[in-house]
């Protein structure tokens, strides 16, 4: 069993990798195969909507977006992490999300979701809430933990000095592993994924 946690900030060791590391480090310790993967410090485009990636399954784009989504396939659950920019996600890292996700449910459906957010002080509920959504339009379950997934602090330092926030992670790596085991044993039991209805489209333009 493997999660991919995506580091959505520019920074590649700071406040949300640390957050991250510590998700990554008790899913480790419970036997769950863990990646980070760095979203990065060059542009992420936002989606066009130019419908390319639904005849090729692969963004006209050829950045980190498609080797995001080619590993997805082998993943079994994901951590979104971002820093909170004016109370949301990170634009980079909202882009990235767009594109990974437009058109690619049969990747993500099934597999455990969840997101972190790193925020010096406040804004921290809303960026959270940002992300989950990617989760609920693709049939994704949502890890929890005993708090909303956040950390606080300005540097990484700090971020080590919030001791609940760290604890926050743990909790929610502990849930993602036993979850993670509980699908693994439905499977093995013979409980499959449920056969869903053909989506439907309403316009309520009439």
């Amino acid at each position: 069993m493997k999660v991919i946690l995506v580091n959505g900030s520019s920074k590649a060791n700071g406040c949300t990798y640390t957050a991250l590391n510590e998700v990554a480090w008790e899913l480790e310790k419970n036997g769950i195969e863990t990646e980070i993967f760095q979203v990065g410090a060059d542009p992420v485009a936002g989606c066009i909507g130019c419908g390319v990636c639904l005849k090729s399954g692969k963004c006209f784009r050829d950045d980190v977006v498609n080797t995001f989504v080619e590993k997805a396939k082998g993943a079994d659950g994901f951590v979104f992490g971002s820093p909170v920019h004016y109370a949301a996600a990170s634009g980079a890292l909202t882009s990235f999300l767009d594109r990974a996700f437009y058109g690619k449910g049969n990747i993500f459906a099934g597999k455990l979701g969840a997101s972190v957010v790193s925020c010096r002080r406040g804004g921290a509920s809303a960026a959270f809430d940002q992300i989950n959504k990617y989760f609920t339009i693709n049939n994704m379950p949502i890890v929890s933990s005993q708090y909303w997934n956040q950390v606080h602090g300005n540097t990484p330092e700090e971020v080590r000095q919030d001791k609940e926030g760290l604890q926050t992670m743990r909790t929610l790596a502990m849930n993602m592993a036993w979850l993670l085991k509980c699908i693994e044993a439905g499977k093995n039991a013979g409980v499959e994924l449920p056969q869903r209805e053909a989506p439907i489209k309403t316009n309520f333009i009439r």
